[in-house]
């Protein structure tokens, strides 16, 4: 039997987090700076310091050619594994054993030099691999093709949009022919066509060419298809690892149970979470539904870009409601610092198939772009119009409720 291509053994990382009280009163604010010199003498610093595990004491192992899914909740400890297989952040403790190349994609622009063309950073790339010329020169045109960028082949990648810097890096640590690959949710910025071509891509390089793959992605669906094998984390901890079937049914279970809080999560230095409603939070098909999102502002910055969406049990977006300033150009709302910005407004039919739904929500400004899944749930009953009949289960019924009438007609 072959050595594994992935060695995991007791992987932990730490990390400091350090804060700075804030007082209201002046008692409160000189006992404050007394003690924040009286840190700052002892240990270097003035902050109060708080230790986080984001992975604590991880082992598996991966084959050859072995596709392996990554499931758990935002915050489980993903991307930070990831980043450390991909030898971007160095462990706190534990070893990895990595046996070939690796090439990863944990986000937009990963690996490419902004001033540099998209040529001169296939070239770029390629040589990091240990790949000569010659051989990058043999895999350039069908890099080029996969990604669909030849007009702007020789544009540098700064100037491209998120959509074709994804589809290029893609395409290079795809075609470049590493043993291994890491895939994040990264494939989520391009489009649905775009992203059934990457899949059917990294399917052939599994079967087909024996390469090692870790994939990450909300779209439940996609990882259930895509990997035989995957590992459900959470707070740091593999807590399952087996066939992908019943390690999605796990993390449905537990989603079911655990929903995230919608309140009071700091979002980054600009903005604040302060809630997500769906209300009421179960309907019927076809009933209206009333929905906000509310932030608290920070600092002064504008929201280039908001909406929220609901995702189905299988993890696929099935609806999006756009939240963009459709009265200025590009949809730009300038917020200040201090200020609390509701978004509400109401949805008068809701036309989706029976089931419980998650909502969750992307929200972009010049500097940050986040996103945060399986915030709140909206639950629609009613599987069927024809009451009087057994509703068809749900892989039967798609995502979407249509108002029909039909009739029979017989002849003979």
């Amino acid at each position: 039997m072959s050595l594994p291509a992935i060695e995991v053994s007791g992987l932990s990382k730490r990390y400091v987090i350090e804060h700075e009280s804030r007082h209201d009163n002046l008692r409160d604010t000189l006992h404050h700076a007394a003690r924040k010199i009286w840190r700052r003498a002892r240990w270097g610093t003035g902050f109060e310091r708080e230790e986080f595990w984001a992975l604590r004491d991880v082992s598996f192992l991966v084959q050859p050619g072995e596709v392996l899914g990554l499931i758990g909740r935002n915050g489980a400890g993903k991307s930070t594994l990831l980043k450390i297989i991909a030898r971007i952040t160095e462990p706190s403790a534990g070893r990895i054993t990595l046996r070939g190349r690796i090439a990863s994609l944990l986000e937009v622009g990963t690996g490419f030099h902004p001033d540099l063309s998209g040529r001169e950073n296939i070239f770029l790339n390629g040589a990091i691999l240990g790949m000569s010329r010659a051989e990058i020169r043999l895999k350039f045109d069908e890099i080029v093709a996969f990604a669909e960028v030849e007009r702007f082949i020789d544009t540098p990648v700064k100037r491209y949009s998120s959509g074709m810097y994804v589809r290029l890096a893609f395409a290079v640590a795809a075609h470049l022919e590493p043993e291994i690959l890491i895939v994040d949710e990264v494939l989520a910025v391009g489009d649905a066509q775009f992203q059934r071509k990457c899949i059917g891509k990294m399917q052939t390089v599994a079967r087909n060419e024996g390469r090692t793959i870790l994939f990450v992605s909300h779209n439940l669906k996609a990882v259930e298809h895509f990997c035989t094998r995957a590992l459900l984390l959470d707070a740091g901890r593999v807590v399952d690892d087996g066939p992908t079937a019943r390690i999605v049914a796990e993390y449905l279970r537990q989603s079911a149970t655990q929903l995230a809080g919608s309140r009071g999560e700091a979002l980054c230095d600009e903005l604040d979470l302060r809630a997500l409603e769906f209300t009421p939070a179960t309907i019927q098909p076809h009933d209206p539904v009333d929905f906000a999102i509310e932030f608290a502002v920070k600092r002064d910055c504008e929201i280039t870009d908001l909406h929220l969406f609901l995702v189905n049990s299988f993890g696929e977006r099935v609806a999006m409601l756009d939240l963009r300033d459709a009265q200025v150009p590009g949809g730009v709302r300038p917020v200040r610092a201090g200020q609390i910005v509701r978004f509400a407004g109401r949805v008068a039919r809701v036309v989706l198939v029976d089931g419980t739904h998650r909502v969750g929500f992307c929200v972009r400004t010049p500097r940050h772009f986040l996103a945060r899944y399986d915030m709140v749930e909206l639950t629609i009953t009613a599987a069927t119009t024809h009451r009087n009949l057994m509703a068809y289960a749900p892989e039967y019924q798609g995502t979407t409720l249509l108002d029909y009438d039909f009739s029979m007609q017989v002849k003979s």
